[in-house]
């Protein structure tokens, strides 16, 4: 009787380490037969044939030179890059115990990738392990940040959101620091989005050590891992030392992580991806739930997934285009699926805090038409002061004169070119204003804003691709590809989120994936059609009000007017959704259409404004906070403060980024990054109880 169950017990265990086996086996197949493939690839008279030839030493000097140092290092950075990351992934999901974390949606490679622009820009001869160490410390410092303002990462909506919102902070900073030093960090924007692109073997020979000692001491320690997933008190009861744990294995994967930045830049989402793959194989292979096997599959499937892409980019764009395209661009598409697709299945718990809950902190709430009117003159004296301000510097008196049209030539070019900037940013800020509090509303989720929830980058992308896909449209191909972009881009966030009732977390995490392939979209066709000029990329997807005009700023004034129009007869219904799910509907609101209403406004407002400056975030989640902190949660007053606070928010950062290093220039967009994340991160904290 007792020889049975003990016979099929083992029987199952001999069935699981088969199946393992199996899998590890199929993959370093598929690993070596995508290698092979990979290598024949190429502008090169260099085909499968010849490969074979090289490897056994009878290859002429021009192929093995090909070999060498073009085809075998590519091939080798994407196996060793994957096989880092496909590790880091699976160590940062296992300790967050969050499916989503990932050095991409903690920062790692934001950081990591900062800092080795800082070095280039400041001429640091930086080796692979000098260069691994640099970016260990950045990525390192950006996980402990996102770490701490996520509260030790239990919860997944806020663990993604601080890493993300981080890593647009570090990655604005990151753009600057180009834009400063252009000479020396041409060609970083390409490679910013994660290109394998090798000039010679060395660079992997060197990290090689670095990740393999990284992955040897994951494997070591994995049982740890194990008990982790028990939870905290479980853990310690078993004698794990929770704390050193998690630290240990949390530097281990930002080792690992930066290795791979150094070698190939910041590959996305690849360690996403790659555990959730290795996931899906629980069904079926039991010992996928111990860690110490879920790492080596993560690590053989992040291989595989990166050559994989960079056999597909290859195989779709040509050898000769593929160059300058970068490997990250499918693997940040291939990622922004999976998040997706991950939030569909996701218990995500309570969807939001209603906006409703941030209170008044000044005596505003019980005057709020004071605090406007002093909003009014503080906009319109900083948008005095924008018009004073710039390369050149003007009095106030050149500028009545240039009203009464009676100023000097010099001074009527100066200022003929300064007002529809000052304008445009004014009425941009104001449109991101509105949409960032009519989306909070309409979703009743204190954290939404229209660059978060991919709706700036939509449209950013159709923009980009509306110039180049037609040459010469213009102004038309902007606002047309800008509209189409930004509309694709909302119906599939609300149209992804809605299933069950539109839940925040969902939203979130949907639209951050959207936002993820728009901005890979933008990276893809700026790189195809001006790989050189990274200064003019980084210029549009920065924010700029460099280079509008006044049609521009008057289709904006437009879209800004109808909309208010439409906000004013839905003020009541803004209150009312504020409330709770089911009062709205008792008091008679039709709460799905008013929120469909309410959604397409915002979403034409933030199309509007991206034609006009590009692309700009955290302009619609400041602008509708400060205003709620001041007057209270009323949309009559709420409405018309927060846009003459986004108004005023970007036509100062427009000044500052036109003055501070004059006459060079930075774009607006940068300057909200640098405010509205610190702000983000703040409200992050301030909400820890609610979320």
């Amino acid at each position: 009787m007792a020889a049975g169950p003990t016979g099929s017990t083992t029987g199952a265990g001999r069935r699981d380490v088969v199946l393992l086996v199996m899998l590890v086996a199929g993959l370093v197949v598929a690993l070596a037969m995508l290698g092979w493939f990979h290598l024949g690839q190429g502008n090169a008279d260099l085909d499968w044939a010849g490969v074979l030839q090289v490897l056994v030493g009878q290859g002429d000097a021009q192929q093995s030179a090909v070999f060498w140092s073009s085809r075998l290092p590519r091939a080798a950075a994407g196996c060793l890059v994957g096989l880092a990351l496909g590790t880091a992934g699976a160590v940062l999901q296992a300790v967050a115990r969050n499916p989503l974390a990932s050095p991409d949606t903690l920062g790692i490679n934001a950081g990591a990738h900062l800092v080795l622009t800082v070095a280039a820009a400041a001429g640091l001869p930086l080796g692979i392990w000098t260069g691994t160490a640099a970016a260990f410390a950045g990525g390192l410092a950006a996980a402990a940040l996102a770490l701490l303002v996520s509260s030790g990462g239990t919860s997944v909506v806020r663990l993604v959101l601080a890493g993300s919102v981080l890593a647009m902070a570090l990655s604005s900073i990151t753009s600057l620091v180009m834009i400063l030093n252009v000479e020396r960090t041409t060609g970083m924007f390409g490679w910013g989005a994660g290109s394998l692109g090798q000039n010679s073997l060395d660079p992997v020979l060197r990290a090689t050590p670095v990740v393999a000692v990284a992955i040897v001491a994951v494997l070591v320690l994995a049982d740890r891992l194990d008990l982790l997933q028990l939870g905290d008190d479980a853990a310690r009861s078993l004698g794990l030392r929770v704390g050193v744990t998690r630290a240990s294995m949390v530097a281990l994967a930002v080792l690992l992580a930066a290795a791979a930045v150094s070698v190939a830049g910041p590959l996305g989402f690849v360690g996403l991806c790659a555990p959730a793959l290795a996931r899906i194989g629980r069904r079926w292979v039991v010992l996928l739930r111990f860690h110490r096997a879920l790492v080596v599959v993560s690590a053989l499937s992040a291989a595989v997934l990166v050559l994989l892409a960079d056999v597909a980019l290859r195989a779709v764009f040509g050898s000769s285009d593929a160059v300058e395209v970068p490997t990250g661009v499918i693997t940040t598409a291939l990622g922004a699926v999976f998040l997706v697709v991950l939030s569909q299945g996701m218990r995500t718990g309570r969807a939001d805090a209603s906006p409703a809950l941030v209170r008044a902190w000044l005596p505003g709430r019980n005057h709020p038409w004071r605090v406007i009117a002093l909003a009014v003159v503080l906009m319109l004296g900083l948008a005095w002061g924008a018009m004073l301000l710039g390369d050149v510097k003007v009095l106030g008196g050149d500028v009545l004169n240039w009203l009464s049209g009676t100023a000097s030539v010099r001074m009527s070019i100066i200022l003929d070119s300064r007002w529809p900037r000052v304008a445009a940013a004014l009425v941009a800020g104001a449109c991101l204003a509105l949409a960032g509090t009519l989306t909070q509303a309409a979703t009743r989720n204190p954290l939404a804003d229209p660059g978060l929830l991919g709706v700036t980058s939509g449209a950013g992308a159709g923009a980009i691709i509306g110039l180049t896909v037609v040459p010469g449209a213009g102004w038309t191909g902007l606002l047309v590809g800008a509209l189409v972009g930004g509309l694709v881009a909302a119906g599939l966030v609300f149209g992804l989120s809605a299933r069950g009732g539109l839940d925040g977390v969902r939203l979130v995490l949907v639209g951050l994936g959207v936002s993820a392939g728009g901005a890979a979209a933008t990276t893809l066709f700026v790189v195809r059609t001006d790989p050189y000029n990274q200064a003019k990329a980084i210029t549009w997807l920065g924010g700029s009000t460099y280079g509008t005009d006044a049609v521009r700023v008057l289709a904006a004034v437009a879209v800004l007017a109808v909309a208010l129009v439409v906000v004013t007869g839905l003020r009541r219904d803004l209150d009312l959704l504020q409330l709770d799910p089911m009062t709205p509907r008792v008091l008679g609101v039709r709460v799905t259409p008013v929120r469909v209403v309410l959604l397409v406004v915002a979403v034409v407002a933030t199309v509007a404004a991206t034609v006009a400056v590009g692309v700009i975030s955290f302009v619609g989640l400041v602008a509708p906070h400060l205003a709620r902190l001041l007057v209270g949660g009323r949309h009559r007053a709420v409405v018309p403060l927060a846009i003459l606070l986004g108004a005023t928010l970007v036509v100062v950062a427009d000044t500052v980024g036109r003055t501070v290093i004059a006459p060079a220039q930075f774009p607006a967009g940068m300057v909200t990054a640098l405010i509205g994340a610190p702000y983000f991160v703040w409200l992050m904290w301030k909400l820890r109880g609610d979320r």
